[in-house]
């Protein structure tokens, strides 16, 4: 059998930010991914554009790599996420020059059951839940115990309620909304294929090394160009390649539900530029009580925080492995 692989993250003894060259990066990482393409038998470039920070990046690096010529850019959006991340998505398109092409998805998700499942899973935990009601998942806070989900809901003009899911109902409510990403990858590869292009994903190092991404969705793509660097280091690139101001000052979301939701809320705890410090202190084994007072945190809590890491990177490991394919011999 195939051994499921670790991600390939290499160590960085210099804390994210301190030293880093964002001109240097931009061109060597230009330089690697026009390599690649070219490597992959591939004519330009496919970048599913959220008008977030990530997407963002990488299609300003696919653009100097490629030229604005070959390089598509999809806008994806849906119900629950709204048109603003498609707007974004147009601002970038015409800060580049690229070509920028909208597909909404809303009605492939409604004819896959992902609005059904989704509000089936919802009124597990809310049975008056209606589906114009607003909602999102958030974790609980980093203590050391089990990490749990509640969902948030609101009513028309009501307040929030918030309640503990049982894991049936988070596993329903994730499975649905894990569509939305699928959804998308599947355009993605059907314009690239049309095309002659490579998909390019958008991942950085926390969400790579951390597992928040999900399999067949957005973890899928031919080259990962800022896969090996903190989110910091995302936001330096941003401002060199000259992206605009709407892009380069927007917090990180999900773009997932329907309520405004933070990463830090939904999945790592702690707001980026700490996460960046947490998750490099611990690949280059910086003791807890060297880094706390960077981190603003007690050294019990960054103790906390190194051993989640770990756990989240083992429980998401197999996301990252290829297809296990028996040999029938052994």
């Amino acid at each position: 059998m195939n051994e499921i692989p670790e991600p390939a993250i290499g160590l960085d003894p210099s804390p994210p930010g301190e030293g880093f060259d964002a001109a240097a990066a931009v061109s060597s990482l230009a330089q690697e991914t026009a390599a690649a393409v070219g490597a992959l038998g591939r004519r330009g470039a496919v970048v599913a554009v959220s008008g977030g920070i990530d997407s963002s990046v990488v299609a300003g690096i696919c653009c100097r790599a490629l030229g604005p010529e070959r390089l598509l850019l999809l806008r994806l959006p849906e119900r629950d996420a709204g048109t603003g991340s498609s707007d974004l998505g147009e601002l970038l398109a015409r800060s580049l020059g690229a070509r920028s092409i909208e597909e909404p998805i809303t009605q492939t998700l409604e004819a896959l059951g992902c609005y059904r499942r989704r509000d089936d899973a919802i009124r597990k935990v809310f049975p008056e839940y209606e589906p114009d009601w607003r909602h999102k998942l958030v974790r609980s806070a980093p203590t050391g115990g089990i990490t749990f989900f509640s969902l948030v809901v609101e009513p028309p003009g009501g307040p929030e309620e918030r309640r503990r899911m049982p894991p049936e109902a988070y596993l329903e409510l994730l499975a649905a909304t894990n569509m939305k990403q699928r959804v998308r990858k599947l355009l993605e590869y059907t314009w690239a294929d049309q095309l002659g292009y490579a998909v390019i994903g958008t991942p950085n190092l926390l969400e790579y090394d951390q597992g928040f991404f999900v399999k067949g969705g957005d973890g899928l793509a031919d080259v990962k160009p800022i896969a090996a660097l903190y989110k910091t280091q995302v936001y330096a690139l941003a401002r060199e390649l000259g992206l605009p101001d709407e892009i380069t000052t927007s917090s990180p979301t999900t773009d997932t539900f329907s309520l405004p939701q933070t990463q830090e809320e939904f999945y790592f705890g702690h707001p980026h530029e700490r996460m960046d410090l947490l998750v490099w202190g611990e690949q280059n084994e910086v003791a807890a009580a060297e880094l706390a007072q960077s981190v603003g945190m007690e050294v019990a809590e960054v103790e906390i925080a190194y051993e989640e890491i770990e756990r989240r990177r083992t429980a998401t490991r197999y996301l990252h492995a290829a297809a296990i394919v028996p040999d029938g011999l052994s």
